[in-house]
């Protein structure tokens, strides 16, 4: 007889009063840095993207979607400009390259050529902001 496995989803934590006051108070001007610096990219790799929103998530730092639309953390606000930029760039090259493949990591390189130690410093930054440490400037 054969046991399937069951995955178990985590269940969400709710967030508390005080986290959601910090997103709201902190999203605009994460939206301001996050448009700039994006507009600022795309004059070298020309890509069309669709809708950019700010999110309050807790482990991913950006994502693109299929349909061109970003997505980013509001807490790159409070990163140091060239990981921001690292980030931005990251996510700009997936609407060239959906995945993480060779050509991906060279669109990248083409702005960020020291991107490896930019990926390695932002995993200081991740516990941080898993455990909500991240500080406020």
């Amino acid at each position: 007889m054969f046991y399937r496995r069951i995955r178990r989803r985590r269940k969400a934590r709710p967030r508390s009063k005080t986290q959601q006051l910090h997103y709201l108070e902190h999203k605009e001007a994460a939206r301001r840095v996050v448009l700039v610096r994006l507009e600022h990219f795309n004059q070298h790799y020309g890509l069309t993207y669709g809708r950019v929103s700010i999110k309050c998530q807790r482990r991913c730092w950006g994502s693109c979607s299929s349909l061109g639309n970003l997505n980013f953390n509001y807490r790159i606000l409070f990163l140091p400009p060239e990981l921001q930029d690292y980030i931005i760039v990251h996510e700009l090259c997936h609407l060239a390259e959906l995945n993480h493949g060779p050509q991906f990591w060279q669109l990248v390189a083409e702005m960020m050529p020291q991107y490896q130690e930019y990926k390695n410093a932002l995993k200081v930054y991740e516990g941080k902001v898993v455990t909500g440490q991240l500080a406020v400037k």
